[in-house]
């Protein structure tokens, strides 16, 4: 059954914006599984724009559900990992100016480099996961790489959606059968929502997890957290 991991970056965007500690990341960790979710992700960036080195330290302890830390494999965020051990870490090649994550490894380019980061996080026993486009044959060279799981980049999934959800998730499918049929682990994230997510359930029904962030925090303004957290879990809880 899919899991449900909300992403709070936006949470601590908020808080950086005026200084202080309002709203209250690490309460918001909590509250969130408290109201249902499943996992936490949080994806800290040289700049600490959002989340926080400082924040990814102290939120490992209060985490009780499943803490997903992603980021660009920087030296400086693989030592963070390596002191925080979470139970999983996904792999993101984005740039350390770019806004939000736009693109996916590509995985038989960069294969030796994923391979020793795959090696160097499962070594101390943490899930792996890499960051891919919905290309067949990436989630084989991510297989190639040791990893645990993939995590398909869904942003284009949620640019077609409105305008045709099949040709919107088709490559999406060919690419999560892939993964099945070669034994990795399913995760998806970026763009999902309320209005796109269930159908993707539906048609991905062995997806692991989801890590949405940016949607939940937006629909949260007008319904409250906890009832957006139930919202989310009731388009994923359809089996």
């Amino acid at each position: 059954m899919t899991r449900l991991s909300v992403n709070i970056n936006k949470i601590a965007t908020i808080r950086n914006a005026r200084g202080g500690n309002m709203p209250d990341v690490e309460k918001a960790a909590v509250d969130c599984e408290n109201f249902g979710a499943e996992g936490i992700t949080v994806h800290p960036r040289p700049d600490e724009r959002h989340i926080r080195y400082s924040d990814v330290r102290a939120l490992r302890p209060l985490v009780r559900t499943e803490f997903n830390i992603e980021g660009n494999p920087i030296p400086s965020f693989v030592d963070l990992v390596l002191e925080v051990v979470p139970d999983q870490v996904t792999l993101v090649p984005d740039a350390h100016d770019a806004i939000t994550s736009n693109k996916g490894w590509d995985t038989i380019r960069n294969r030796d480099f994923l391979t020793d980061i795959c090696k160097t996080f499962k070594s101390k026993g943490i899930r792996t996961s890499i960051f891919i486009d919905p290309d067949p044959a990436m989630a084989e060279g991510a297989k190639e790489c040791g990893c645990d799981r993939v995590e398909l980049y869904t942003a284009d999934y949620a640019a077609l959606y409105p305008s045709g959800p099949q040709k919107a998730i088709d490559p999406y499918l060919r690419t999560a059968q892939k993964v099945q049929e070669i034994g990795l682990g399913l995760n998806a994230g970026h763009d999902l929502s309320l209005e796109n997510l269930e159908f993707f359930i539906r048609t991905i029904p062995w997806t692991d997890e989801v890590s949405i962030g940016h949607a939940v925090i937006c629909d949260a303004l007008y319904m409250g957290l906890e009832k957006t957290i139930q919202a989310y879990l009731s388009k994923i809880k359809i089996f």
